[in-house]
């Protein structure tokens, strides 16, 4: 496959400076002391909160909302990173409405619920612009654990351990780390550079020690790791993406919709990005939402989301396809590819309308499409890793894997829901029970 920028019907610059500064800007910008306060005055205080036990991570909703509306938003913000790291981000991109605002009392009575994640990253963003990071490191164990992967699963699990002593050492194949926080979220979800200034943070607590470039298999051995380092913890991701599965999937103008998230994320200038007059985006989750919204603010005339189930099947929330559907994306279900028409670079792509049950029921339509992103799920990669369940690093409540010495969590890990808060709260977990065995065995 070519670069897109040479593809016909592709190209930057299709809108005006002031449209690309409107268009990517915060969706959520946050909220000034007074809205702070009186969304905080809008929480019952629940004593056996519903929303504590649909936050993945645990955190003490009441808790930090009565600390706002008391006037004390960095007592808040500890509350929220005791149990989560990376509330910051978590604010940002957690789909409470699925979650914990879709349990609030105010919203089962209302239908409006407290506003939680906006009140999380008012309390988050005012204790990290203080700069003072508000964990202290304990004692030095001298236990060296090695943490794979720097997105949310690998930051929660090195962090947490660096509390307790333990000196961590993060391997990344990229060039920042942050993983899908950094190459993989929409960028007007987190405008002004907010994941990378979140790592560089967390990393405030020290014995911390950052290795990028080094990937699992082409740069490291999980053998060898094991024996340079008293514990291992895998947040490797999922790098690999599924094919379509058709003839003529290497045309140009057809790429991975998380490569094309990840060109935006890293762009100085969004006005460079290259994006098609009639763009067609298959699947049907939060990437698939993220690539389409954003191939709209571009400058793409028509975008198209296509999925092969009901609409109710899809895995990005009610809300984000609501998103979708306010910017002009085309939300299409019941429909699965069939074939890619083109000479060279992609003109059209072809499906066929499913069941429910995904038969195929013969009728067939094409859509015009000089851009076609890929989004329909990642696969594992890597060899000699822990036993797997499924096409997922089997592991038990606590992260751990076939081998003793070896964790895992985050979306590599079987049992997950591809959260960046469960990332989180199975980074967190991890790194508890791997403190705790070496304790034990020190002890």
């Amino acid at each position: 496959m070519t670069d897109n920028a040479f593809t016909p019907g592709i190209r930057s610059g299709r809108l005006s400076a002031d449209d690309y500064t409107e268009n990517f800007s915060d969706l959520h910008p946050r909220l000034d002391d007074h809205e702070a306060l009186v969304a905080a005055d809008r929480c019952y205080f629940c004593h056996d909160a519903p929303c504590i036990t649909a936050c993945p991570t645990d955190i003490d909703i009441p808790l930090f909302i009565r600390q706002i509306a008391t006037g004390t938003p960095e007592a808040a913000a500890r509350t929220i990173l005791t149990q989560n790291i990376m509330g910051g981000m978590c604010a940002r991109v957690c789909p409470t409405e699925t979650l914990c605002e879709e349990v609030c009392v105010r919203e089962v009575a209302e239908g409006k619920p407290v506003l939680i994640g906006q009140l999380q990253r008012y309390a988050t963003d005012i204790l990290m612009e203080e700069g003072v990071h508000p964990f202290t490191r304990a004692p030095a164990t001298g236990k060296s654990i090695a943490v794979v992967g720097a997105g949310p699963a690998g930051l929660s699990c090195a962090h947490r351990l660096a509390m307790h002593g333990h000196d961590v050492t993060m391997y990344d194949p990229r060039a920042k780390a942050g993983g899908l926080n950094e190459y993989g979220i929409a960028t007007y979800k987190t405008v002004d550079d907010f994941a990378a200034r979140e790592v560089d943070w967390l990393l405030q607590i020290g014995g911390i020690t950052v290795e990028t470039g080094k990937a699992l298999g082409a740069d490291l051995t999980l053998d060898a790791l094991r024996e340079r380092h008293d514990a291992v913890f895998l947040g490797i991701g999922l790098g690999g993406v599924n094919a379509l599965g058709l003839e003529d999937e290497d045309k140009d103008g057809l790429r991975d919709a998380v490569d094309f998230i990840a060109d935006l994320r890293q762009a100085s200038d969004v006005a460079n990005i290259p994006v098609g007059r009639d763009v067609v985006v298959i699947g049907g989750g939060m990437t698939a939402v993220d690539a389409a919204v954003q191939a709209k603010l571009l400058g793409a005339l028509n975008v198209s989301l296509v999925y092969r189930r009901g609409r109710e099947r899809m895995n990005a929330s009610v809300l984000e396809q609501d998103l979708a559907a306010s910017k002009g994306v085309r939300i299409i279900t019941n429909a699965s590819p069939r074939a890619v028409i083109g000479n060279g670079a992609v003109r059209e792509i072809e499906f066929e309308y499913t069941s429910d049950d995904l038969s195929p029921t013969g009728q067939t339509f094409r859509l015009a499409a000089d851009q076609v992103f890929k989004a329909i799920g990642q696969t594992l990669q890597g060899t000699d890793l822990p036993t797997l369940e499924g096409r997922k690093i089997a592991v038990n409540d606590a992260g751990r894997t076939s081998l003793t010495d070896v964790w895992a969590g985050g979306d590599c890990a079987a049992g997950g829901d591809d959260l960046t808060v469960t990332a989180v709260a199975e980074g967190r977990d991890a790194a508890e029970d791997i403190h705790a065995s070496l304790t034990a065995a020190a002890g």
